[in-house]
């Protein structure tokens, strides 16, 4: 009965991990928003035109003057001057600008159609005024330049409607309340329309990258409606060639996938993961980064679109990214791993049948701290849901020795999945009449030791779980307990796994108190 308690809770445990996402989000949108916003005014800063630096020294009261002034020429170079101050750098006075209360003079300016070139420094502005604060972007939206951003969307001049692109994905980043501000404005169909083969590949970044914010936030997720207007388009630009297109596109996906089983199908049912798979390959870290992020989403989904997952072959390449030069990638693929775990016994044969095994010990033994606990987590799921047979090879793969070491951290959650994986270790063993030589095992690696320590642990659910293991499989009451005879096969197996270590000849354990 107790055993079958404890399976339950640690079930339910992993459970809720299975339904997890990694806490730490990547903030990029919002701070890649900046960065690229700062980098394009500079490029564009470099070698101006020359016809077009009569406003640069112009001051603020000249240039609050001249972009109110009815002269369309004068107002184009006063609007030009703004944008140049707002492009500045360091330290652009966006709210400088935005208490000069011209905001809602560049928005009207938006409408000018006859005035392409005074549409586009008037939209420039308004994408850096944006890129800034919170505040800063609400005084853009409050100032009523989405929906006429949107209608430039459809401007038959392409630096124009670039521009509106830029602006809008900029509203969108900062948060879901305007990113469904922009949404309600009708911009994604306008958007779609824009995405072609024949679109320039600059262009076509910031379209993709707009789209991204669009799909970014949870709380609220974007409509459902939303989500099927972008998908067959973002399923499109999966097959792009350029590395900031493909990012981008990952990242969307990243977001779509980040919640709940129908969100996770509804990217699955585009039949994305293939390209996905091919992409986790990718030597581009902006990449492999984010299209390992989906495919981590999609296996914490249900055990069918874990399948998928698996039939798209993603256990041929995550077993080579616990070995990735860079730890984040290592902490991802692991993660991700703990999630297949998480599932049914055949997924896990598949996971042992990859060769996962020997690289998730070696992250265990060697690996920065924040990849052994994902690693950890992957042998916890493993232990909860495999069989007998599994748990063996676990165990032969080398795990105790690098679970038993990570027993001195101090990190307390992670030091009770250990032992508990250990608790369950040795249920299986005991399963097959085998405790003995699995206690003598683990004995042999300086585990009793430290689990015995641990009963001493200030923290006293560690304490507890240690001093279970001590009175259910090393008191003396337990030597004492006549074992049932073993299968030939699974005491050869044992055998074989305990020479493995070397560890025949070690004492039996004496009484412990």
């Amino acid at each position: 009965m107790e055993l079958r308690c404890w399976e339950y809770k640690y079930r339910q445990a992993c459970f809720a991990r299975r339904q997890q996402r990694i806490a730490v989000s990547l903030e990029l949108r919002k701070a890649k928003k900046d960065e690229q916003a700062l980098k394009r005014r500079n490029l564009t800063n470099v070698s101006p035109d020359p016809q077009q630096t009569k406003g640069d020294s112009l001051t603020l009261q000249e240039i609050i003057s001249g972009v109110n002034a009815s002269d369309p020429e004068l107002c184009f170079q006063a609007t030009q001057a703004a944008r140049k101050m707002l492009s500045r750098e360091k330290n652009p006075p966006l709210k400088l600008i935005v208490d000069a209360g011209l905001i809602p003079r560049l928005v009207e300016l938006l409408k000018s159609s006859l005035h392409p070139r005074l549409q586009f420094e008037a939209a420039w502005a308004l994408t850096n005024i944006a890129s800034g604060a919170t505040e800063l972007t609400r005084a853009v939206v409050d100032g009523g330049a989405i929906q006429p951003l949107v209608e430039l969307l459809s401007s038959p001049h392409m630096t124009v409607c670039e521009q509106a692109v830029w602006a809008l994905g900029n509203i969108a980043g900062d948060g879901p309340e305007f990113r469904d501000n922009v949404i309600s404005s009708d911009a994604i169909p306008h958007l779609l329309t824009l995405v072609s083969s024949s679109i320039p590949v600059p262009f076509l970044r910031n379209i993709a990258w707009t789209l991204s914010n669009l799909c970014r936030n949870k709380n609220p997720y974007p409509s459902d409606h939303a989500v099927k207007q972008m998908l067959p388009a973002l399923f499109y630009l999966l097959g792009h060639p350029d590395r900031e297109v493909l990012s981008d596109t990952c990242w969307a996906l990243s977001y779509l996938t980040d919640g709940c089983d129908a969100r996770i199908g509804q990217v699955v049912d585009t039949g994305v993961l293939p390209r996905l798979v091919e992409l986790m390959s990718s030597s581009e870290l902006n990449v492999l980064t984010p299209s390992l992020r989906t495919v981590g989403n999609i296996v914490t989904g249900t055990d069918h679109q874990t399948q998928l997952a698996l039939d798209a072959g993603i256990l041929s390449v995550l077993p080579q990214l616990l070995t990735h030069p860079r730890s984040s990638i290592q902490k991802e693929a692991a993660w991700a791993l703990s999630n297949v775990a998480a599932g049914p016994r055949q997924h896990i044969q598949q996971l042992i049948a990859c060769g996962a095994l020997p690289p998730l010990v070696a992250v265990l033994k060697n690996g920065e701290f924040k990849v052994q606990k994902e690693a950890v987590w992957t042998v916890a799921n493993f232990t909860t849901g495999g069989s007998v047979d599994q748990l063996i090879q676990l165990v032969q793969a080398g795990v105790l020795e690098p679970l038993i070491n990570l027993l001195t951290i101090p990190d307390n959650k992670i030091v009770i999945i250990i032992l508990d994986v250990l608790f369950f270790i040795l249920q299986a063993a005991e399963k097959i009449s085998q405790k003995e030589n699995m206690c003598l095992l683990i004995e042999g690696l300086g585990g009793l030791d430290r689990i015995e320590a641990l009963q001493l642990h200030e923290n006293h659910q560690v304490a507890l779980t240690a001093l279970n293991i001590i009175e259910r499989h090393f008191s003396e009451e337990e030597e004492t307990v006549t074992a049932l005879p073993a299968r030939d096969q699974d005491h050869k197996f044992l055998k074989d796994l305990t020479n493995t270590y070397h560890c025949c000849t070690t004492p039996k354990p004496g009484p412990r108190p």
